[in-house]
């Protein structure tokens, strides 16, 4: 009996930690959308976050260090970070904060939502897992949700930029969907705090080391004193805070239970999209992220079902 409550309190708490990163997540684009009317490039912006963020990782990672460990890292295990670093945090935010310059946050985090279906494809190519047919109707459903949106947002003659906004967060989504395949192989060894910190600590210095080839130096920062503000509340509240919860959330509930929670996020984004920036969705657009939503919950619903067979 003790045993069943103990489980249902780390199925509970789980739930609460990946609906409150997934909030937390959530507001990232409206912090980028709102940086961005001051005037500054996405790799600038991205560099800010992640200087910010930084801090906060080697701290964790200090800590996690000194605690009494039985799993030694192997040579693998750190090209792996090495690896997930630069797909998940670099890779993924970059195409992340370029898409924002081109489509909105609300269309942003309907199309990034599309990861979990990426994670069910992963699965399939690369761990060889078979695929079922209700997988096979949910994965049709997010991609047909897609296209509409990609469909009722583009007029060639006047919104080329759309096009190239909603490919790279498409591609972004792909690369997270990575970032989390392989999150969900380390963190039983490595523990919650260990993994997303040196994970995170990775993504940081390649961020740091793409401004500097590109710009080639430090260059100038003499942005407003708002763009500083509003880069320390993504670092803490839109990285650091949900990083954390949920790595720790995939541990406690895996990560389908995880992308489930996280349904919340497209409306959560959408709720503070039409406060913060004034940006409404059109009958088409809420029709093709409603497609969305319900293939990603379909498809994690059934990958979990299969999981514990």
């Amino acid at each position: 009996m003790k045993l069943f409550q103990s489980e249902k309190k780390q199925q509970l708490l789980g739930v609460l930690l990946a609906f409150s990163a997934s909030v937390m997540f959530s507001t990232k684009a409206v912090f980028v959308k709102l940086a961005y009317q001051y005037d500054i490039d996405a790799v600038s912006l991205l560099l800010l976050r992640m200087i910010f963020s930084l801090p906060f990782y080697l701290g964790i990672a200090f800590y996690a260090s000194r605690k009494v460990s039985i799993y030694k890292p192997t040579r693998k295990d750190y090209l792996q970070i090495l690896f997930l670093g630069i797909m998940g945090y670099y890779l993924a935010s970059l195409l992340d904060f370029f898409g924002l310059q081109y489509i909105t946050a609300s269309l942003e985090r309907l199309i990034l939502f599309a990861y979990p279906t990426f994670v069910v494809l992963i699965g399939v190519f690369y761990f060889k897992e078979k695929i079922t047919r209700p997988q096979i109707i949910a994965l049709i459903l997010a991609y047909i949700g897609i296209l509409i949106i990609f469909i009722g947002n583009v007029d060639i003659t006047s919104q080329r930029n759309l096009i190239t906004g909603i490919i790279l967060i498409f591609f972004c989504a792909l690369t997270f969907a990575i970032y989390i395949v392989g999150s969900g192989q380390l963190l039983p060894k490595l523990g919650t705090w260990r993994f997303t910190s040196y994970a995170l600590i990775v993504s940081s210095v390649a961020v740091i080391l793409h401004y500097l080839i590109i710009n080639q130096g430090l260059g100038e920062f003499n942005y407003p004193g708002q763009v500083y503000i509003i880069a320390i509340l993504m670092a803490i509240v839109s990285t650091v805070i949900p990083t954390l919860l949920t790595s720790e959330g995939i541990r406690l509930i895996g990560s389908s239970n995880v992308a489930i929670v996280a349904s919340v996020g497209p409306i959560s984004t959408i709720v503070m999209a039409y406060f913060f920036l004034g940006e409404r969705l059109s009958f088409v657009q809420m029709f093709g992220g409603i497609l969305v939503l319900s293939g990603v919950v379909f498809v994690s619903v059934v990958r979990k079902r299969n999981k514990e067979r």
